[in-house]
């Protein structure tokens, strides 16, 4: 069963770092250590290497103050640009 329960999660974390590669900054935030486990699981893996990854733990929220803890988050920090290829 325990097995089955790591395999699962590897999947979800895949499937999350296959929707992540295409932004250049990502804030991973909540109650758990999910979190941390997802950073770990991202930073092993080279094709993330160029994305900025934060953690911030956070209480239990709502839909409406994540959203809300989202846009102040990013709304307070410099944007991150790629450079053109010349």
């Amino acid at each position: 069963m325990h097995k089955k329960e790591q395999y699962e999660e590897a999947g979800y974390y895949r499937n999350l770092g296959d929707i992540i590669r295409n932004y250049d900054s990502v804030l991973l935030f909540g109650p758990t250590e999910a979190k941390v486990e997802l950073f770990n699981t991202l930073r092993k893996d080279l094709r993330f290497a160029n994305i900025k990854i934060e953690i911030k733990h956070t209480g239990k929220m709502t839909e409406k103050q994540k959203y809300a803890f989202v846009k102040f988050y990013f709304s307070n920090r410099p944007l991150l640009v790629k450079s053109p290829i010349l």
